[in-house]
């Protein structure tokens, strides 16, 4: 909430300073994960944060591996939707990890995790997932074979790492030999530290995206995102196109 209405401040003093353009870059999209009522007489929050952008003068928006596409669809002004993949599967790629298996958290996140698997070279497992009540994850079985292999489960957000811990369970009771984490915006709240270190990861990798809190565990490894916000930006404000950052192809479809 700060962020937000420091953003939106910011927002109004360049409007009000006589902007050519002004272009909300959000890396992590705040409320992204409220996209859809999941109970009666729920608000969508994130589709009334996009309106409060909008409202307060933005042209543009470029933000970052969204929770679900359709957040795009909340704006009225363009919405540039860049991916963390690659600066994610080159870092895996540079380990030389062998006999690897990306294993998707849930059958949502199946696409994500078979374009992280095809770029590192891996096979791909599915869990199935339910979730009795917020903020608790139960792993019922893994589909595919983790046996023996070093398995990466790659998702968007870590928050609490629940949904994390009870993954990386299932899989450990599946034989797989060691186990990896990959997610693009690391929010890290509650009783992360804890559920993390209970969850035996050789290492947590995420992207800067939202800075580290205090109390991080060593296995966490941060990524910069920098290269791939600056080359985005340089192509809105020459007015190139943003595809051309993954050489011309959409890599969110």
């Amino acid at each position: 909430n700060d962020a937000l209405m420091e953003l939106f401040a910011m927002i109004d003093a360049a409007v009000g300073g006589s902007a050519h353009r002004v272009i909300a870059v959000t890396p992590w999209y705040g409320y992204s994960r409220q996209d859809k009522k999941s109970a009666p007489r729920e608000p969508i929050s994130a589709r009334m944060v996009a309106r409060m952008l909008e409202a307060v003068g933005i042209d543009r928006i470029l933000t970052m591996d969204l929770h679900s596409g359709q957040i795009q669809g909340f704006f009225e002004k363009p919405c540039d939707h860049m991916t963390a993949l690659f600066i994610l599967t080159q870092y895996f790629a540079d380990l030389g990890l062998e006999d690897l298996v990306v294993v998707a958290p849930d059958a949502g996140r199946v696409k994500l995790n078979k374009n992280f698997a095809s770029k590192i070279g891996a096979d791909l497992a599915i869990l199935n997932k339910e979730r009795p009540a917020q903020q608790v994850a139960a792993i019922n079985y893994v589909i595919g074979d983790v046996a023996g292999k070093t398995a990466v489960l790659v998702d968007d957000i870590i928050d609490t790492a629940g949904t994390l811990k009870s993954a990386a369970e299932a899989v450990h009771d599946a034989g797989a030999r060691r186990v990896y984490a990959a997610a693009t915006h690391g929010v890290f709240s509650g009783n992360v530290w804890e559920n993390l270190a209970a969850a035996r990861l050789e290492q947590v990798v995420v992207t800067d995206t939202i800075p580290l809190p205090p109390g991080a565990p060593d296995n966490v490894r941060v990524l910069s995102c920098a290269d791939l916000l600056t080359s985005s930006i340089r192509q809105i404000f020459t007015d190139g196109s943003v595809s051309d950052v993954f050489g011309g192809e959409n890599q969110l479809f």
